[in-house]
């Protein structure tokens, strides 16, 4: 395998911003800023050119990106197959949350890229929707989640208990903390309860973990508030074995959470919203306990159920841990079915190529 990244991916670490490329975004007027993202794609052609003409590869593997058609490009010209990895119509994301300011461009970008692969591989059937509707054919799609590595969530990582949370019931998120996650509304309910043996874990970082730091010694549960900050990949596995009932407050609508998926690689005893995307993964009393999407109430009851009743937290943490194999949502498992669509789009190329 014959890796040609971007610029801005090779020589980046987690948690950085993105490097030039968001420098030049912050800097520059919006227009004048996506027509050089897109004029970027020559410059990338030309590196995928070369590694093409010195490894002669059989196939090329694409993670999707708005006005970056350069793939698709080198598929053309060398007559290549191409399958497409989609996590998020970028279109539709950055329209909403950052702005598009030349909208027909983009639309054009995303749709070429995505109509001119050989097999596009979108990470949840609502993100397959979004395919469809811009005319990418069924036949080829194949909807594959996000996975994880089982190595990572042994029996000895599960099995180590932090002395901080012995005998402790700890409720946990593990991401981005923004103001929609609303785990204000979840120290404020853990405050009612009165129990010092009740736990809140957040595991990673975000704007407004200041301002919890501070309600927690409003609420007078500091010392049941525990907050990691960033943390080293390798670690996660261990933080996430101190958690009994796990977080997923809030979701994008098209999303294969990966928290999710170590969730239940971990066994936990899960509370997330009933969106359809969640609901490919999690079923509600099965798995894990589904509340109301977007309803803060719903999600608190669901905590509360799980902390009365400690039998329905083991039935959902074993569940949990069967739903990785049941749904084959491992590294393994996603490295097969791509290596399998690869040998067939290869087939469908070479047919192609004898009949043309």
């Amino acid at each position: 395998m014959i890796i040609v990244a971007p610029d801005i991916s090779e020589n980046t670490d987690f948690g950085d911003n993105g490097g030039w490329v968001s420098t030049l975004r912050q800097r520059l007027p919006g227009a004048i800023a996506e027509l050089l993202e897109l004029g970027y794609s020559l410059y990338d052609f030309i590196k995928l050119y070369r590694a093409i003409k010195r490894h002669r590869p059989d196939a090329i593997y694409e993670r999707y990106n708005l006005f970056l058609p350069s793939g698709i490009w080198a598929k053309q010209w060398f007559q290549l197959p191409l399958l497409l990895e989609v996590n998020s119509p970028l279109y539709q994301e950055r329209h909403d949350y950052t702005g598009i300011h030349l909208p027909m461009l983009a639309r054009w970008s995303e749709y070429y890229t995505w109509r001119n692969a050989d097999h596009v591989l979108p990470v949840s059937h609502v993100l397959a929707g979004y395919l469809y509707e811009a005319g990418v054919s069924e036949q080829h799609v194949t909807v594959i989640p996000n996975g994880i590595d089982p190595a990572h969530f042994h029996a000895d990582i599960q099995a180590t208990r932090l002395p901080q949370f012995e005998g402790k019931t700890v409720i946990g998120f593990v991401g981005f903390c923004r103001e929609w996650h609303r785990l204000d509304a979840v120290m404020r309910r853990i405050a009612t309860f009165n129990d010092p043996n009740i736990h809140l874990l957040i595991i990673g970082d975000g704007p407004v973990l200041a301002e919890l730091k501070t309600l927690a010694e409003t609420l007078n549960i500091t010392m049941q508030t525990h907050i990691t900050g960033l943390i080293p990949r390798d670690e996660m596995p261990t933080w996430l074995a101190q958690i009994d009932i796990a977080l997923q407050p809030a979701v994008t609508p098209w999303c294969s959470p990966l928290k999710l998926i170590e969730y239940l690689a971990a066994g936990k005893a899960i509370v997330a919203p009933d969106a359809d995307n969640i609901k490919e993964l999690l079923t509600h009393e099965h798995n894990a306990l589904l509340f109301e999407n977007g309803n803060m109430e719903s999600m608190l009851s669901a905590i509360e159920r799980l902390l009365e009743n400690a039998p329905l937290q083991a039935e959902l943490r074993q569940q949990a841990s069967q739903t990785i194999s049941e749904k084959q949502l491992t590294w393994y498992s996603n490295g097969e079915k791509i290596t399998r669509l690869m040998a067939l789009a290869r087939t469908d190329n070479a047919i192609t190529l004898e009949q043309g």
